[in-house]
This record gives structure tokens, sequence and C-alpha cells, in this order.
């Protein structure tokens, strides 16, 4: 997998290629559906695919202060890409001059010219530059004009609602696991460096490793059954809790799973953490006693749910 910037021009070798146009945040569905279109266009008249997304994402560019709400990283979606069969990712860099740039411009300067783009193909709702001035009717009509072919695809629907990012955002916040598993057609997984922390969990039996949320969205606080996926390959079957450890003060916001039967040191490392089950909401314990109670009946609950 290549991985290009939007500020150069690509390379001849990459050019003529089919581009999955969005800004694919959570790659779910409905988002995998337009790339498995672009490739197979791609696959069909032996060019290269590309997909491409957007960073920072624009509601962060336009709106600083928002809560986080990212779904996945840039090496997330990479691989993501990957799996899905494209031959390159194209990162935009959403800034003032993008933000800038004309719908008519983004076809013919950076579509057509910087990227050598044969076709592109979008969800039927996207639009592009400046003040959302483009659409997929005049991708249809302009871009034609000016050699550019386009397809659009239309919306992927889950038991009647539009699957989108927001939906899976949604059902995240309300610790909906099912849901958002079914949506993104893979549990929702958090990648992030293990960092050194109180260390109060090893004192108890319960070494965890720590996590720091940092862009992504906050799903539900609580207790989660989940999966760690090693640098290495290895699967790990763990708890974790998500939030802010009440029991504990200061509050400080993590996410900190548990590994069954595994005492390494994983400090430093990057690794992802797929939630697979909600178990039950963040509580405060009134003593360490109480919290090793329940944390026992959490972990044989987790190891159920994981078999």
């Amino acid at each position: 997998m290549t991985r290009l910037g939007s500020g150069a021009r690509i390379s001849d070798a990459l050019r003529g290629g089919i581009i999955a146009l969005g800004n694919f945040d959570g790659f779910h569905a409905g988002h995998q559906q337009v790339a498995a279109e672009a490739i197979r266009w791609a696959r069909s008249e032996g060019r290269v695919a590309i997909i491409a997304t957007f960073d920072p994402h624009p509601v962060r560019f336009f709106k600083p202060d928002v809560p986080p709400f990212r779904l996945t990283t840039l090496d997330q979606r990479e691989r993501l890409f990957t799996e899905a069969g494209a031959d390159a990712m194209l990162v935009f860099d959403f800034n003032a001059e993008l933000a800038g740039t004309t719908a008519e411009d983004f076809i013919d300067t950076l579509l057509i010219d910087r990227f050598g783009a044969a076709g592109v193909v979008t969800g039927e709702d996207f639009t592009f530059g400046k003040a959302r001035g483009g659409s997929v009717a005049m991708l249809a009509d302009y871009g034609t004009a000016q050699g550019l072919k386009s397809r659009a695809v239309g919306a992927v629907a889950d038991s009647g609602a539009i699957i989108s990012s927001s939906l899976v955002r949604d059902a995240l916040r309300e610790g909906d696991c099912a849901a958002v598993t079914k949506l993104l057609t893979r549990p929702f997984t958090i990648q992030g460096t293990v960092q050194h922390g109180d260390k109060r969990g090893r004192t108890i039996g319960y070494p965890t490793a720590n996590i720091d949320m940092d862009a992504y969205l906050r799903p539900r606080y609580g207790i989660y059954a989940v999966t760690g996926h090693l640098p290495d390959g290895r699967v790990l079957k763990g708890a974790a809790n998500l939030g802010i450890r009440p029991t504990f003060d200061p509050p400080k916001e993590l996410l900190e799973p548990y590994f069954f039967d595994f005492d390494e040191d994983l400090y430093g490392q990057e690794i992802e953490v797929a939630l697979h089950h909600f178990l039950r909401p963040e509580a405060k314990f009134d003593d360490m006693d109480a919290l090793v109670t329940q944390m026992n009946a959490d972990c044989a609950r987790a190891k159920e749910l994981l078999t």
C-alpha cells in the first residue's frame, strides 16, 4: 500500500487510476461499497485503485473545539483500505487552501491534473469544494466534460436506517457493541501506545495496559469484553475499563484493558483494543475488596462472551 499526500503531483505509475472519494472515517459498510465499486472498476480496466480520505476531518477544521469524534486513525484506515484491495491511499490535507478551493478547481487542478484520475466513485450524497459547491450531479456534468468519468453508489441501509458514521457514533455512545460491529463489519477498535500509569491494578492482581483515547470518539463509559491485538500478531482476550475510574482519585480518562493469562511488558508498544461486548456502566466502589469482587465477576463474564 502506498500512502500519498495531496500536495504533490502523483507519480506516473499511479496516474490514470480510479479514486474512491470520501472521508471514510470508520470505513463502515456503506463506505466499503463505494470502495468496492472503485476497485471493481479499476480492475476491469487494468487501472490502479486509490481510496482517498481527509485529515484532519473537515468538521475538525471548521469546528476545532468540538469533542473528539474520530472512529479510525490514518494508520487504521490504511490497513482497512489495503484489506479492501486498494493499491494506494490518498490523504487530502484539509487546510485553509483546500477549504477555499472551488468545486471546479477541485476537479481540474486536483483530480485531473495533480492526481491524473481517470474516474472517481463517491456516495450519492458526496459534496466537495468551497461551501460544498460540488455535488454528484456536477461531477457527472462538469467532470465528464473535462474528461473525468464518475460513478455514484447509493446508500446502504440496515434495518431501514441509512448506514453512516453518525449512526456508528450513536451506537458507540449507547454501548451497543453488536450494532457497531454490524455497521462497521468488525468491532470498533482503538489503537494506542501503552503508557505507564499508577500501577494500582497490579497491586490487586489486575495489571492493565493503559491507553489514551486521544482523538477517538468516547464510547459509553463502562466495562467491556475486549480483544487485544499485539504488534507481533498475537490476539489476547480480556476485559477493559473505559472511562474515568471513579473509585480512584483523581479521576483520569483511560482505556485500561486487562488481558487474561498474560503478564508481559507492553510499555511503549502500539496495540489495538477491540470492543466486543458492553458489560456494565462504570461504578464507584467503597473499598478495594468490593472492586476486586466485581472485577472477578466482570472477567468471568467476559471470558464467557469471548469463548
